[in-house]
């Protein structure tokens, strides 16, 4: 999948940050790997207390510092990751701007997003690259390690596409509109299992992802008035499922050799993840993606 060369992206909007050495993100943070796979070996959540480093020197925090040099046209997205992201996160803009207000009265206001290079400090804790992507509510900023597309290939053996890369981060941006319109509220600290909120929190990001992913291609770009993307084919749309299967409770604890535990669930086995972002892309709105009316979601 591509963007169309000709849109302008601005390479502000995304911030940059260096190296550093820290621990985990706390538990306000709403990560994909780290957190399942602490619980498994622990028995328990982590919480702020846990996660807190001390050594908060050794993280660096280049506040200010974006992609704003490299990152310009559709052109650099397809030729540059960073810039994918950067061009990924103003196309999510434009399309939840609109639909956020038009389809529930909320206006959508846009979150930070930040790329980082092994750790940052960030408003849940100081946060590693083990967690891999993650939205935090405090601070209302979305959190990546870009090397983290390279584990979707080399840990959960499933190809490392720009669709699939924007899936995660249409992801993380569906839990920002979950903060903004109360559904994060409604997580259970440590409430696990299938049909627990953490998983029902999960599998609404997964279908607000869906959402966008379905509209993306014809949503304008303001400034150059082409659309952000080039239509995904069939395969393409794939490597976004795929992705989605490969971040399943299920899978994630068969990769680390584990023992496939339901009663652990927090983001949704492999299965309920394909189905809901697929339920998101094929609904087109908001009203697709309630998990939480549901019985079982």
């Amino acid at each position: 999948m591509s963007m169309n060369d000709g849109i302008k992206i601005d390479g502000a909007r995304v911030q940059r940050r260096g190296r550093g050495s820290a621990t985990y993100a706390g538990i306000g943070g709403v990560g994909i790997i780290g957190l399942i796979v602490y619980f498994l070996l622990t028995g328990q959540m982590p919480d702020s207390s846990t996660f807190q480093g001390t050594e908060n020197n050794n993280v660096t925090s280049a506040d200010g510092a974006d992609y704003s040099e490299e990152c310009r046209t559709g052109a650099d997205a397809n030729a540059h990751t960073e810039c994918w992201m950067v061009a990924t996160a103003e196309s999510l803009d434009a399309y939840w701007a609109d639909a956020l207000p038009a389809q529930t009265g909320t206006a959508y206001s846009q979150p930070s997003f930040v790329i980082f290079d092994g750790a940052t400090v960030t408003g849940c804790g100081n946060a590693t690259a083990s967690i891999g992507p993650f939205y935090c509510p405090a601070d209302q900023t979305v959190y990546l390690d870009i090397s983290f597309f390279n584990q979707l290939e080399t840990q959960f053996n499933t190809e490392n596409s720009t669709l699939a890369q924007a899936y995660i981060v249409a992801h993380e941006f569906g839990h920002h509109l979950q903060n903004e319109l109360g559904y994060l509220d409604r997580i259970e600290r440590g409430d696990t299992g299938a049909n627990s909120t953490q998983v029902r929190s999960e599998l609404q990001a997964d279908c607000l992802a869906g959402v966008w992913l379905r509209q993306a291609s014809t949503t304008i770009d303001p400034e150059s008035g082409e659309p952000f993307l080039v239509p995904p084919t069939e395969a393409e749309l794939q490597t976004a499922i795929d992705a989605a299967s490969a971040v399943g409770d299920d899978a994630i604890m068969e990769n680390a050799d584990l023992t496939v535990n339901t009663e652990s669930f927090t983001h949704g086995s492999s299965e309920k993840r394909m189905q809901w972002l697929m339920r998101g892309y094929n609904g087109g709105s908001i009203a697709s993606c309630d998990t939480w009316s549901v019985t079982t979601p």
